[in-house]
């Protein structure tokens, strides 16, 4: 389906927010010819775009800031972009399509993106707002954590989650005297990544590390000492924590409030349709702030595609909407490498297959439905990741060989190829997993 362009070359292209969706949308629409001519984007923080994937990194004093900028202001220039730095939008006007930030700044636009990100999801609890509470977010927060690190004290991260467990890696490196404790609401980390198994390798690990690894923990309150700072955290069961500090890496709030002033159809964000485009046909929103067929956005794949979408759309160029699909989640914590996509659980329509070395630490999980994968979990060596994920995105049926499976697709081609010249594949595959499993005494499958 072909789209019209939501803007002209003379169209005034106003976009608010400078963060990794906002600036991989410039870098696309630059390239375009039929760009629109004047761009203006607007940011709340005071430096440009940045990576904020690397924060951990940072915190953990891995590398420097300087680093993680993506872009600095004289690029933006160069490309014939207006960057407004530290201001705020607070207001917008629809029917004048006019905009005011917290400096008194007004500007006109013919067409907007709304691109604000998220903040972090605070637990409603008593105490939240005391001083010596901080999120994991931006460069600010990286900056504080820094602080408490080097300060020394009791930690305690709320949240279980990859931030969560970046923020105490990087707190436990970076400070010497620092004690830290991580809370998980669910029965294991990363509950909605990994499944039992590879949850308590996890586990392990960073216990082995210093960490202290609370799960099944339910925030109660937070207590203050006599100076309004958090003192303790308070467990629904009882347990108390000491905590010179609290880090709150518990999920993400889109921060959807500017659509809401402006009377845009929201939901738990700003809603959009296939084309990035909002219940005002002269904004957009994208990234983390929208909402599209009831989904929200914390991820970096889908959010590039939406990206893709709307440079597309607003420069007039063919595309065909975005829409959600299956994407893999690849992380890496603090050197421990995890893959996964898929269903963390198995139902009972599902074989599964397991593999765990326990010499080198490496485990993997695959789930099979009629011969076909439908979820993995890969803790330690993710190097066959991809390839799983190939294999379940085109719907490829693998049960002749689904003893070599766990051991990736190189051996399954030679099982394959060697199939074309035998009338017995499954003898051949048998034979070879026997082989295989004969130099891995610890894996099994099931």
């Amino acid at each position: 389906m072909e789209t019209t362009s939501r803007c002209s070359s003379n169209d005034h292209l106003v976009v608010i927010g400078n963060g990794m969706a906002s600036h991989r949308l410039i870098e696309a629409l630059v390239k375009q010819p039929t760009r629109p001519q004047r761009i203006t984007v607007i940011g709340a923080e005071p430096s440009p775009a940045y990576n904020r994937i690397l924060l951990s990194p940072l915190l953990a004093g891995e590398m420097q800031q300087e680093a993680l900028t993506l872009r600095d202001t004289q690029w933006y220039a160069e490309q014939g972009v207006t960057l407004i730095l530290g201001e705020k939008v607070e207001m917008l006007d629809r029917a004048r399509q006019t905009l005011t930030t917290d400096s008194g700044r007004s500007l006109d636009y013919d067409h907007l993106v709304i691109a604000t990100g998220s903040r972090p999801a605070l637990p409603d609890v008593p105490g939240i707002e005391l001083e010596g509470v901080h999120g994991f977010r931006d460069l600010q927060d990286a900056e504080s954590l820094e602080a408490i690190a080097k300060r020394g004290g009791d930690a305690v991260v709320i949240g279980g989650g990859l931030l969560g467990l970046e923020a105490a890696e990087g707190l436990r490196k970076r400070g010497s005297g620092i004690n830290v404790s991580v809370l998980q609401r669910s029965e294991r980390l990363m509950n909605r990544q990994l499944d039992t198994t590879a949850a308590h390798l996890l586990k392990d690990t960073l216990t082995q590390r210093g960490l202290q690894i609370i799960t099944g923990a339910q925030l109660a309150r937070l207590e203050s000492d006599a100076l309004g700072r958090v003192a303790k955290v308070h467990l629904a069961d009882g347990r108390q924590l000491n905590a010179s500090s609290v880090i709150v890496a518990a999920g993400i709030t889109p921060n959807a409030e500017l659509g809401l002033q402006a009377g845009l159809l929201t939901d738990r964000a700003i809603v959009v349709d296939e084309w990035l485009t909002t219940s005002d046909p002269a904004i957009s929103a994208l990234g983390e702030c929208c909402q599209f067929d009831g989904t929200t956005y914390g991820l970096v794949e889908p959010i590039w595609r939406q990206v893709e979408v709307l440079a597309a759309t607003l420069c007039g160029t063919h595309t065909q909407g975005y829409a959600d699909a299956p994407s893999a989640t690849k992380l890496k914590i603090s050197g421990v490498a995890l893959y996964a996509f898929g269903p963390t659980e198995a139902s009972a329509e599902h074989e599964v297959l397991n593999y765990h070395d326990i010499e080198h630490g490496d485990y993997r999980r695959l789930l099979l439905r009629d011969g076909q994968i439908e979820g993995a979990v890969l803790y330690g060596d993710t190097s066959q990741g991809p390839w799983y994920f190939e294999q379940a995105l085109a719907g490829t049926d693998l049960n002749a060989y689904r003893q070599a499976l766990l051991f990736g697709g190189a051996d399954v081609e030679v099982l394959r190829e060697a199939s074309q010249h035998s009338p017995d594949s499954s003898e051949l595959s048998s034979k070879h997993s026997s082989s295989k499993h004969s130099s891995h005494t610890t894996s099994e499958a099931a």
